[in-house]
């Protein structure tokens, strides 16, 4: 199966507002958040705000790149 991404704002309460909703076919698995420069050496990566059936591991990771956070999803997706 393929992600696809639909872009969102979200309210983190931290100043990070750009993210992404992450889709396979038409279920919802998670959803993605860009760093703010308030995190400083994060700022442009990518944090795990929540995911869904095998994204919804208790970590939430930090991705350096969109691309490592959708290969990071698509496996969890996949093993689930």
């Amino acid at each position: 199966m393929s992600l696809r991404l639909q872009p969102v704002r979200v309210k983190t309460g931290d100043g990070n507002t750009d993210g992404l909703l992450v889709f396979t076919s038409d279920l919802l698995v998670a959803v993605l958040v860009q760093l703010s420069a308030d995190h400083e050496e994060d700022e442009g990566k990518w944090f795990l705000e929540a995911g869904f059936d095998g994204a919804d591991k208790r970590v939430q990771p930090t991705f350096a790149s969109l691309d490592e956070a959708q290969k990071w999803i698509q496996n969890r997706v996949n093993e689930a």
